[in-house]
């Protein structure tokens, strides 16, 4: 049993935690600034809630925290990161973030099958089933589904190949600490963003003009916020979210029942239609004098909101659960290693940021949960970019899933 089982308390230790890593993080003792230099802030919002759940203080699977966070809290941080942004200058950055997200995709594609191939002759064992519902790839299938989709794509994986209910707990933690970890690299690296398009020679122009723009914008229209301001604030973030709740709550049923076929494109999932329409309709209010409450501080409380939902995600991974099943997060690791190695590659060549690289990333591997946490962590005014990418991800995610699935059948 674990030592908090009340949600109300596990939220009010995490929150109590939040405000001790920023408190730190803005204090002007010597150790503390040395200390952040080489730790962000964002990365303990990560770590420290993972290390509460693998002491056994809290239980992730029993915590609804997580599904709170990323029902209510996701969409309407999305809507308030959105509300300022300038559409046309997010367009303006070209096609080399569509090519870092395609370039992820196949990343995930390849990486598994190699992965197998590579452990399978390490430890041939692992190729060995007692039954058909036991067959490593199986398993491994719903990892590409939620690597390159997310949830929705993970379960229509799930119900495709049908691996056994162990497999598939053992793949759900291989998921999610390697997809985990990879996020905390992402996190990290964003403080580390000018270095490291150095070394790649990216040209940031248009990234570092439209921060300039978003900036300028708030610079503009900042004022104190009124209690009239934030009781805006709120209602615009939830009265969307509980749209986009109307909106999945009937599509999705009605998708699942009349146009089977559509869910391959994930339009059965009611968190997808959630979170399109909170981008939606951030994206509209951002064209409407609403815009204006971005200088009462929208960005701040969509940011709080999105470091609650980092809380939550650290909590879902136990660091001791590479103990269990060394063999399959070996796999996750070259899996990982290899998206990774391409992502590198492709930027090198064409010159792509490390904004595009970690965002092309994680709309694959995280989906519309992580993605605008990890463009938020460059900009506040980027987030839109990641849920655009993750959104794209959902339609792919189906196919690009089932391709790896069929590759690994076939060299298993």
């Amino acid at each position: 049993m674990p030592i908090i089982t009340n949600d109300a308390i596990a939220f009010g230790l995490l929150m109590i935690t939040l405000a001790v890593i920023f408190n730190t993080a803005n204090s002007t003792h010597p150790f503390w600034k040395k200390f952040y230099i080489f730790i962000p802030s964002l990365l303990l919002c990560y770590f420290i809630p993972s290390i509460y759940s693998t002491l056994g203080w809290i239980d992730p699977n029993s915590s609804q925290l997580y599904y709170m966070a990323s029902r209510y809290l996701l969409p309407a941080s999305l809507v308030l990161l959105t509300l300022s942004i300038d559409l046309k200058a997010v367009l303006s950055l070209g096609w080399k973030a569509i090519a870092m997200f395609l370039t992820g995709t196949i990343g995930i594609v390849i990486g598994g099958p190699l992965a197998m191939l590579i452990i399978g002759a390490i430890d041939p064992s692992i190729l060995e089933a007692t039954s058909p519902d036991k067959e490593i790839w199986r398993g491994l299938a719903t990892v590409a589904g939620s690597w390159i989709g997310g949830g929705a794509n993970q379960t229509a994986m799930l119900e495709v190949y049908q691996p056994s209910s162990s497999l598939f707990s053992a793949m759900v933690t291989v998921d999610i600490i390697m997809a985990n970890l990879w996020l905390a690299f992402l996190l990290y690296g964003a403080s580390m963003a000018s270095k490291v398009d150095r070394w790649l020679g990216s040209d940031t122009l248009a990234i570092s003009h439209l921060q300039k723009q978003v900036q300028d914008y708030q610079d503009k229209i900042k004022r104190i916020p009124s209690r009239q301001d934030l009781i805006s604030i709120l209602a615009l973030a939830f009265g969307i979210t509980a749209l986009g709740h109307i909106i999945g709550d009937n599509i999705a049923p009605w998708i699942s029942e009349n146009a089977p076929r559509l869910r391959e494109f994930s339009l059965d999932s009611a968190f997808f239609w959630i979170v399109v329409t909170a981008t939606t309709g951030g994206l509209l209010v951002s064209f409407t004098r609403l815009r204006t409450l971005e200088g009462a501080g929208a960005s701040k409380i969509g940011s709080l909101f999105l470091y609650i939902l980092v809380m939550t995600i650290g909590l879902k991974m136990d660091l001791m659960a590479f103990i269990e099943a060394p063999s399959y997060f070996f796999i996750g690791l070259i899996w990982i290693l290899v998206h990774i190695a391409l992502l590198l590659l492709v930027a090198k060549s064409i010159k792509a940021p490390l904004f595009f690289v970690a965002v092309g990333s994680q709309a694959n591997v995280g989906g519309a949960a992580s993605a605008p946490i990890v463009a938020s962590a460059f900009h506040p005014s980027l987030a839109p970019i990641g849920v655009l990418l993750a959104v794209l991800g959902y339609a792919l995610g189906t196919y690009g899933a089932y391709a790896t699935a069929e590759i690994m059948r076939l060299i298993y």
